[in-house]
């Protein structure tokens, strides 16, 4: 029997660890790696090729939307399914359009995690079931790709997520510099870019924008005013 090699991404060791074991215990199942922010998670897929990748969405340094755009450009047979704490359907939406073919809450069972990891892994897409419910009955009366409500985003690229976030978390040009292996004149020119894009001037604005977006938690970041 070929198993199914599975990349866990959640930066929580107690979550990600009680859903290792969980996994393992299935016989077609095989976790071959386990990253704790996005751009492990990126380095690891890209290595690893596995067949499925369980993606956090709030992550340090790199979301897990845009670690899924970046998985999914980088290894196209790889399928994505989001687990997360929060159903909103903006966090669906753009999970959608970073290329998951699957949502699920946290509280989801354990048998619902595997049936949906087989289901993927067979070509299907696979939502928690109010979820499912919600595309269901939007689709009929604001169809797109998701079903869901179109919300009206602007685009932005790959990096400019990546300093976006950074910026979120209260990191200075210097270290997101750093980070990111750019210089900080790099970095300054992305976040001017940002700031005309959204035609947001402040930090604080930019930091509000990144936690609507879904790019990072509101716990994330406790200063803003």
């Amino acid at each position: 029997m070929k198993q199914i090699t599975i990349l866990l991404v959640e930066d929580h060791m107690i979550v990600r660890e009680g859903f290792q074991k969980m996994l393992e215990l299935e016989a077609d199942f095989h976790v071959v790696g386990e990253a704790i922010d996005g751009r492990q998670a990126i380095a690891m897929a890209k290595k690893l090729h596995p067949d499925v990748v369980l993606m956090d969405i709030a992550m340090p340094l790199l979301n897990g939307l845009e670690a899924t755009r970046q998985i999914l450009q980088a290894v196209p047979p790889t399928k994505v399914i989001i687990l997360s704490a929060h159903s909103d359907d903006a966090y669906v939406e753009s999970a959608i359009e970073a290329g998951a073919v699957g949502f699920l809450v946290k509280q989801t069972s354990s048998q619902s995690v595997c049936h949906a990891i087989r289901e993927v892994q067979k070509g299907n897409t696979f939502f928690s079931a109010l979820i499912a419910k919600r595309i269901h009955e939007r689709g009929r009366k604001a169809p797109n790709r998701s079903g869901l409500p179109k919300s009206r985003k602007l685009v932005l690229s790959s990096r400019e997520v990546e300093v976006l976030q950074l910026i979120a978390e209260g990191k200075a040009n210097k270290e997101a510099a750093a980070e990111l292996g750019i210089s900080i004149k790099t970095v300054e020119k992305h976040r001017e870019h940002l700031m005309q894009k959204l035609n947001i001037h402040e930090t604080a604005g930019l930091t509000r924008y990144a936690i609507s977006a879904g790019i990072i938690e509101n716990s994330v970041q406790v200063t803003i005013v």
